[in-house]
């Protein structure tokens, strides 16, 4: 699944030229499997492409308050993966984060959606003293928690690296990607939350992803 992500995100920055990353062309791809689905309307037989598309969840935020799609479903929102002791990459991850989170607060079309891979310590109370201690002040952003299967479950959909490893700083090894989705749950983007430069192409590529919805 890690592989296949990397392969995406190759594949769209060798189409920059092209037209993936083209402020002319004000769109941008759908990272993820396509599928073609055929069925018949009025008579005659279509194909269509039914896209890769994040599943429905239900997961406790940092206010104790069970969170599901319906929160996300009136814009765009920002998704990644961590834990509040994180030793290596969460850190810059979530403050560059922050970052983004700072340009859009107050604008209802973005939002923010942080997931704890750290089942057992990250409970509502921690991820609340978390959220305020980064300088998070409204439900904007969202931290959440749930059982080791529907947050792993969800990586996987999410096309991110996450496994529990005592071998590793903190006992939990993931990738550090800031994956953009829109209000279909289609992945438009994928991007590294420890590089500037990434950050900033998502910062540019947010705002090419709001046009679809003025």
């Amino acid at each position: 699944m890690r592989n296949l992500l990397f392969s995406l995100i190759g594949s769209c920055a060798l189409a920059v030229s092209a037209g993936c990353n083209n402020q002319t062309s004000k769109t941008l791809p759908i990272l993820g499997s396509r599928d073609p689905v055929t069925k018949v309307v009025d008579g005659k037989t279509v194909t269509d492409t039914l896209y890769h598309s994040i599943p429905d969840f239900r997961l406790l935020n940092q206010d104790s308050v069970f969170i599901d799609n319906q929160q996300f479903e009136n814009g765009v929102y920002i998704a990644n993966f961590f834990f509040t002791h994180c030793p290596s990459i969460c850190p810059t991850m979530q403050r560059n984060l922050l970052k983004v989170y700072e340009k859009y607060k107050g604008d209802e079309r973005v939002k923010f959606l942080s997931h704890s891979i750290d089942f057992r310590h990250d409970s509502p109370s921690v991820l609340k003293s978390y959220a305020e201690k980064l300088g998070v002040t409204n439900d904007q952003w969202q931290f959440v928690t749930g059982a080791k299967a529907a947050v792993y479950n969800l990586a996987d959909s999410y096309m991110v690296y996450t496994k529990e490893d005592s071998n590793v700083p903190g006992g939990y090894d993931h990738s550090g990607y800031l994956l953009l989705v829109d209000s279909n749950r289609h992945i438009r983007g994928a991007y590294d939350g420890t590089n500037d430069e990434q950050v900033q192409l998502l910062l540019d590529e947010l705002a090419i992803l709001l046009k679809e919805y003025e």
